[in-house]
């Protein structure tokens, strides 16, 4: 019943490759006020694609800082169910600049591939729903079922307003269930239901000593290193067996079953050790790397400064010393409390000489998980099949999205995860790309997905 949608997108692949091209070209860095014109930009190219495609309604909602698309499709009729798409119009900023082998902002098809900032997180999957709609009204005259959708412009920034927004008009994004395209698939080609994401949340620990930097011959011994203060933090935190040895992290976190050991075990993802030149991987004792990665919480270092930064040697003790930490999260564990669980932790074990400052992250997510055999995600599975000849593995992910445990919480509908970005695509990095056999299956896929919701 969908060749015709099938044949259209077939079609007028060059047509929407162009499209898609417009909308990458347009550098909406959200996290960057200078581009804050551009953010709005790309916003307004998708309403205007909207009110092309034929959707009833279509606003761009103001918020305290960039918009939020929210359109509404009702001509499916009563019966039919309502869809709620999410997704993100805003990208991360293209730096380093030098390392990208092509403009960021300039898409360019090569390898199979198009490059661009923003490809494949999340402008380039948004656009594949975009077209689909509009396959299915320039071929159909209508979409299988009602749809609502809610494309926002800070993501990247930690989805700041929609919170919010989402409480306060709880009853305009109300629907039967949730898709997004946000994800991934474990490799290239191979479809991958992923029915869990991880939480998040993070803090920043400082350490200060002496009001100024002083003489490390003249000092040391005398006053501590505010440096080496925070190591002794950091590495009280985790120990050699990648075990998290705050009191109460563990608390409620639950545990990986062996039926999920068995479908992570299936999945022939990506190989860490080749893919990040690393010498092995360090997962938790006892599990795989996949079964850490997907589904036990962890702690990290994102990032680490004090004291002398420049060529050569100076000699000193520094004044402060600061590390930005995140957790990623399990069901079972509570964000606000694992924030409290470390901030107990790192004041009890902070050496003499030093004070120590924690600031919390503001904006955190729980984990989020649905049943693999849900009816939703089964006719999700069945979709995938069809377009990409092979079954798909079901996978966790090790990231987080935040509006999908907001989502979750205010309207408890089922969320699916329809991705197709690939571990090639170098999502935040440079050269960041869309495999193209993505684009081609996935908008299948998704044909495949609204056409099994027809009465």
């Amino acid at each position: 019943m969908s060749q015709k949608v099938l044949d259209y997108l077939q079609t007028n692949r060059d047509h929407l490759l162009e499209k898609l091209t417009k909308f990458l070209s347009i550098p909406s860095v959200s996290t960057d006020r200078n581009y804050q014109e551009q953010v709005r930009e790309a916003g307004q190219f998708i309403v205007t694609y909207l009110n092309e495609i034929g959707f009833d309604k279509v606003e761009l909602q103001e918020t305290k800082k960039h918009p939020i698309v929210y359109a509404e499709y009702n001509q499916a009729g009563p019966k039919a169910p309502t869809v709620l798409f999410y997704g993100h119009y805003d990208v991360q900023p293209a730096d380093p600049l030098e390392e990208w082998d092509s403009e960021p902002f300039q898409p360019e098809l090569r390898n199979g591939r198009i490059y661009a900032r923003g490809a494949s997180d999340d402008k380039g999957q948004v656009f594949m729903h975009l077209a689909v709609f509009e396959a299915f009204m320039k071929t159909e005259g209508k979409i299988p079922l009602n749809v609502k959708l809610c494309i926002e412009g800070e993501e990247e920034i930690g989805s700041e307003n929609l919170h919010q927004i989402l409480h306060e008009k709880k009853e305009q994004f109300a629907a039967d269930f949730v898709v997004i395209s946000d994800t991934g698939m474990v490799q290239d080609n191979q479809p991958t239901i992923i029915y869990g994401l991880k939480g998040s949340t993070g803090f920043e620990i400082t350490v200060n000593g002496p009001n100024r930097d002083l003489h490390s011959g003249m000092y040391g011994g005398a006053v501590r290193n505010p440096i080496m203060a925070l190591a002794h933090i950091l590495t009280s935190i985790k120990n050699e067996d990648e075990v998290i040895t705050v009191d109460g992290f563990y608390d409620g976190a639950e545990q990986l079953s062996e039926k999920e050991r068995e479908l992570i075990g299936k999945v022939e993802g990506e190989d860490y050790v080749t893919s990040t030149g690393v010498p092995a991987t360090t997962p938790e004792k006892g599990y795989t790397a996949e079964e850490h990665t997907m589904a036990r919480p962890t702690f990290e270092v994102n990032g680490i400064y004090g004291g002398y930064q420049g060529e050569g040697t100076k000699t000193i003790i520094p004044s402060s010393a600061t590390a930005k930490i995140t957790c990623r999260l399990v069901p079972g564990q509570d964000p606000e409390k694992i924030q409290q669980l470390m901030e107990e932790h790192i004041h009890k074990v902070a050496p003499t000489g030093v004070t120590v400052e924690v600031k919390k992250e503001e904006f955190s997510a729980k984990a989020y998980k649905v049943e693999p055999n849900h009816e939703l995600i089964l006719q999700a599975a069945e979709s995938y099949k069809k377009a990409f000849g092979k079954d798909v593995v079901y996978a966790r992910m090790g990231g987080s999205i935040p509006v999908v445990e907001w989502l979750d919480a205010i309207y408890n509908i089922p969320i699916v995860l329809l991705g197709f970005s690939t571990p090639e695509d170098r999502l935040h990095s440079p050269n960041e790309s869309f495999p193209l056999n993505s684009f081609d299956k996935g908008m299948e896929t998704i044909v495949y997905y609204w056409d099994s919701f027809r009465n």
